[in-house]
């Protein structure tokens, strides 16, 4: 299976897949201290270093599943600790709804979206970010698997 993945990060998620057996054919990362490391560890995957926000559906390339983990400082409880607002004012909670866009553009058999355990407490604009991204991903027809409905799926 082809695989693209957004937030990569420097490549552990994409290095597990890939010894897995599927193909990651292309991946984002827009942290510029992070590419190098990237290129190094994947050097026959196509690195996009634009911001998720900016990158068309239409330059993404075909593939049979999507992985990710959006940037976890306003999840983590670490990163909440050190903001005198507790991260709720950061942009970065709501990066999510741009990998449900590319998820909804694709409509890919599977996709895996990881974080911190931080998320399941994050709670910007008082309403939980976990309900926040469920509700996104159920919107465009997808149900997601938690430890409590494991049993379901």
């Amino acid at each position: 299976m082809n695989i693209v993945s957004f937030f990569a990060g420097a490549g552990g998620l994409d290095l597990g897949f890939q010894k897995a057996g599927f193909n990651v054919v292309w991946a984002n990362e827009y942290d510029k201290e992070i590419w190098e490391t990237y290129e190094k560890n994947h050097p026959h995957t196509k690195l996009d270093k634009r911001s998720i926000v900016n990158i068309p559906s239409d330059e993404v390339p075909e593939c049979d599943g999507i992985i990710g983990g959006p940037p976890c400082q306003a999840y983590s409880i670490a990163g909440r600790a050190q903001d005198k607002n507790s991260m709720k004012d950061d942009y970065r909670n709501y990066l999510f709804e741009s990998f449900v866009k590319v998820v909804d553009s694709f409509k890919p058999e599977v996709f895996v979206f990881e974080n911190v355990p931080g998320i399941l407490s994050a709670c910007p604009g008082d309403i939980p970010v976990t309900k926040r991204i469920f509700d996104a991903f159920a919107k465009i027809g997808y149900k997601v698997r938690t430890p409590e409905n494991q049993k379901d799926s």
